[in-house]
């Protein structure tokens, strides 16, 4: 009995730190895609692309894809780090998770335009986005909100 109250409580830990770290993803996305329509498409012709056409399906659907992301990487990056002070654990769960969605949008750039700089910049800020998700959730773990996992 004891174990699955102790099972109980790092489940909700672990969905404490994906949905922080899913609004720190969805709240990044924002201000990128905002940074990218009125700064960067804007003043660098090269980066046209990256401005806002309308708020439409598509969009709703790239955030959905932001906020799962952001999810997943909560509970996965609390894992990851558990309680341990290691430097080089975190950096990696940041670059893990950044690295393969930016490359995954260089990748299609490669496969689908001839101008692939719009898609380094995306994938550039993907790898922001979890620097600052793992900000927030160490932040939250540090004031208590959240609890390290334990490891065993």
């Amino acid at each position: 009995m004891i174990l699955d109250h102790q099972l109980m409580a790092e489940r909700i830990e672990s969905l404490k730190a994906g949905i922080l770290a899913g609004l720190s993803l969805m709240i990044a996305f924002f201000l990128t895609t905002l940074v990218n329509h009125l700064v960067l498409a804007k003043y660098f012709e090269r980066l046209g692309s990256l401005a806002i056409d309308s708020l439409d399906l598509q969009w709703l659907v790239r955030t959905g894809i932001v906020c799962f992301s952001g999810l997943l990487f909560g509970v996965t990056y609390r894992y990851i780090i558990r309680s341990d002070k290691n430097p080089q654990l975190k950096a990696g769960g940041v670059l893990a998770f950044g690295f393969v969605r930016g490359l995954t949008q260089v990748d299609v750039g490669l496969s689908y335009s001839r101008d692939i700089l719009p898609f380094v910049v995306l994938g550039v800020e993907s790898i922001l986005w979890f620097v600052l998700a793992a900000f927030f959730l160490d932040t939250a773990m540090q004031f208590g909100w959240i609890k390290p996992f334990q490891s065993k």
